[in-house]
């Protein structure tokens, strides 16, 4: 990875951990409901292949905080890595606001089947929809206007790959 690349990657991990932090002190980081503001972020893969890098990363700095711990940091990662790899893939083949579902749709499914499975009493059907509905706000009020935003102002554009 070049250096540019590792420098991009580490600031979106460190910007992810902290936004998430961030909506943890207001009690939407974890649990059942969730409306991370970290999650605006995982419109990024779309611009810079960094960015499936530092989400991941972000996600299992952020996940420590989670009173499920490895289990948080390990299915919550594979939910954001696996989010961040479909968008970077399908990036050029479906329009933006199709690339916005991976996010709520990998989230919804497997942080809905892991708190079904290691939470107690939260089935999965009430997590999964919850959790979906949570990444979907985000990702379309917050991720929407800052893919409009990078697109506009090209901040993304001089980087081709950087991994």
């Amino acid at each position: 990875m070049k250096t540019k690349g590792l420098v991009m990657g580490a600031l979106i991990a460190a910007l992810y951990a902290i936004l998430t932090y961030v909506s943890a002190a207001f009690g939407l980081a974890y649990g059942a409901v969730q409306f991370r503001i970290s999650e605006v972020l995982t419109v990024l893969p779309i611009f810079s292949p960094s960015a499936v890098y530092g989400l991941t990363v972000g996600c299992i700095i952020s996940n420590i905080g989670s009173s499920l711990g490895p289990v948080d940091m390990l299915f919550g990662t594979a939910a954001t890595l696996l989010a961040a790899v479909l968008m970077r893939l399908l990036r050029n083949r479906l329009p933006i606001y199709l690339l916005l579902l991976f996010p709520a749709l990998c989230n919804a499914l497997i942080i809905g089947a892991e708190l079904s499975i290691f939470a107690g009493d939260i089935g999965f059907l009430y997590a999964a929809a919850t959790v979906g509905l949570g990444e979907l706000v985000v990702t379309y009020v917050g991720g929407l206007p800052l893919c409009a935003f990078l697109k506009r102002n090209g901040i993304f554009k001089k980087e081709k790959n950087n991994t």
